[in-house]
């Protein structure tokens, strides 16, 4: 890779260019008899004396500034706007730690979730292996587990991805249960999302926990306020995002994202009818990205209805791609 104008060595980045895509040559500390080492990722942190550059793979690598001879910012790969490489079962953890149930059981390699009834992702069974039972038995335990709440019983079904269980899908037709709310799991790489808009764009307010004005926007409640406000709020590094609306009125956008390692997912993003067009919607997932950048992650995920055309128009043009669709199969009134 080439560093240098005229033969020298060149530093060409700096603070600034947190959150883009840099190559650096550092002075090789290792022993070895190679003088420098390259590194190309995003830069998700320099401070303290440190660089902190986030690979495709997720590795992160940290450069002391004393030792770094030359840096340029670099252009986004094609490769990376078709979204990061990840596999099923992976994002199926990941999401689900995203948006955690109150409750939670196992049944062999199957997830029971139970919220209180706020959003089916939480209160739904979701599988990530075999039961340990024939289908029909562990069906009735599932069932049974959400009677017991008062709940209705969901199954979370995988389809469109070559280690989705579409044997499951057909089976669990078969026993009854139908199919409801069919959705999208989408990614993306995360440093163009963040450079949507710069850094410090529009009044976007970041905090760790969301407020009444927060919640009143994002117009979903449970049963049990608090089951939507520990919903909402776990996961493991959780931000909301709000960009206010004139005095006495409701926020003019709203959205949430976790930071889990590498993946940033999205969520709860709502733009108050009269300021849509306005890109509000990208404001705040841009400022979101920045933030996850900053604590290192790297790719990104949300999760989406596949009748909300609006929404899929925004992530198409942030670059998020399908890695998977999924539904929910309610199962039989007993």
């Amino acid at each position: 890779m080439e560093f240098t104008t005229g033969g020298r060595l060149e530093v060409r980045i700096s603070t600034a260019d947190v959150g883009k895509r840099v190559s650096v040559r550092r002075l090789n500390d290792s022993g070895s008899s190679e003088r420098f080492t390259d590194a190309v990722g995003v830069l998700t942190s320099w401070s303290g004396g440190v660089l902190r550059i986030t690979r495709r793979t997720g590795e992160i690598v940290e450069v002391p500034e004393a030792a770094l001879v030359a840096g340029k910012v670099v252009p986004m790969t094609p490769a990376r706007r078709r979204g990061p490489a990840a596999g099923l079962r992976e994002l199926q953890e990941v999401a689900a730690r995203g948006w955690p149930a109150r409750e939670t059981a196992r049944l062999g390699g199957w997830a029971l979730r139970s919220a209180g009834g706020f959003t089916t992702r939480a209160n739904s069974a979701l599988p990530l292996g075999d039961p340990g039972l024939p289908l029909p038995e562990a069906l009735d335990r599932v069932a049974a587990w959400y009677a017991e709440r008062g709940l209705p019983a969901y199954v979370q079904v995988a389809t469109g991805h070559p280690d989705a269980d579409e044997r499951l899908d057909a089976e669990l037709a078969r026993q009854g249960w139908t199919a409801e709310r069919h959705a999208l799991t989408r990614t993306a790489a995360l440093a163009p999302v963040a450079d949507a808009v710069a850094p410090g764009s529009g009044d976007v307010r970041l905090t760790r926990e969301p407020d009444a004005a927060w919640l009143a926007a994002y117009g979903r409640s449970g049963a049990d306020p608090a089951d939507a406000r520990a919903v909402l709020g776990g996961g493991p590094s959780v931000w909301f995002a709000t960009v206010p609306g004139a005095a006495g009125e409701r926020p003019a956008a709203v959205a949430r994202c976790v930071v889990d390692g590498r993946w940033a997912g999205f969520a709860a993003l709502d733009v108050a009818p009269e300021r849509r067009r306005e890109g509000l919607g990208t404001l705040v997932m841009a400022r979101l990205a920045q933030e996850a950048l900053r604590e290192g992650a790297s790719a990104a995920y949300l999760q989406v209805e596949t009748d909300n055309t609006a929404a899929a128009a925004l992530y198409d043009e942030l670059g998020f791609t399908t890695h998977h669709a999924y539904h929910y199969r309610r199962g039989p009134q007993r």
